[in-house]
């Protein structure tokens, strides 16, 4: 069973407390720790390090809500929950998650705390090596996908994240192109430009510095391109 998301609400309007409360009671996974109107108070609740998802108004008596989060060393996720929309900007700059403009609906209550949730999530390593030679998983849409070497046509990075095409199915997951260049096999597989690794038996032909695989066309760095002609076609 997955862990409870511990939560505080720092609001100095008693509907809104309310409101929050009664919101937070729907939502699985989510177990209110505390609610505070004085922002004071929730301060020192707050040094304890516990919480781990905070619903924080903006304008409150002695001590606004931005200047609170800022006094905190290790400041949990945070939802903004205000009735101005003049924070907005200050309130991204403090990495708040979301910001809920009052009065806000449990749908819009229910995207924000889904973000936060995918933000508190334990990490899941993107790719995991097994001990198989023949395989490797990536964490694709939530699940863990696996793939066979032998269905993989290329590779292409793109930027933090890569496409891995296959025969039948292509797939985009959060990793670098030098993290599946070390972990795929150098027999099989070659780095053919800055963007692009492809499998060596899947090549077939070379057109200028284009590689035709199937119905694709890959780029050849023109610093490679010797080396490549000899790994692909001549080994």
């Amino acid at each position: 069973m997955a862990k409870s998301i511990t939560t505080l609400i720092v609001d100095d309007e008693f509907l809104a407390l309310n409101l929050l409360e009664h919101y937070i009671e729907q939502v699985p996974g989510l177990t209110l720790s505390g609610r505070f109107k004085s922002p004071l108070e929730a301060a020192q609740r707050l040094q304890e390090g516990d919480i781990e998802l905070l619903f924080l108004d903006i304008q409150m008596p002695t001590l606004s809500g931005n200047h609170l989060l800022r006094t905190l060393k290790h400041p949990p996720v945070t939802i903004f929950t205000t009735a101005y929309a003049d924070y907005a900007v200050e309130a991204f700059e403090l990495n708040a998650v979301d910001y809920l403009l009052k009065p806000f609906s449990f749908e819009r209550f229910l995207q924000a705390v889904n973000k936060a949730k995918e933000l508190l999530r334990p990490a899941v390593p993107a790719m995991v090596p097994q001990e198989s030679k023949d395989y490797f998983s990536v964490k694709v849409d939530g699940k863990v996908v696996r793939i066979p070497f032998e269905d993989i046509l290329f590779i292409e990075g793109l930027k933090e994240y890569v496409r891995i095409v296959c025969r039948d199915a292509r797939h985009v997951t959060l990793a670098s192109l030098k993290d599946l260049e070390e972990l795929l096999p150098a027999t099989h597989f070659l780095r053919v430009h800055k963007s692009f690794i492809v499998a060596k038996n899947k090549v077939q032909a070379l057109d200028g510095n284009r590689l035709e695989i199937g119905a694709h066309k890959i780029p050849v760095s023109r610093s490679r391109r010797e080396a490549v002609v000899e790994a692909v076609f001549y080994e």
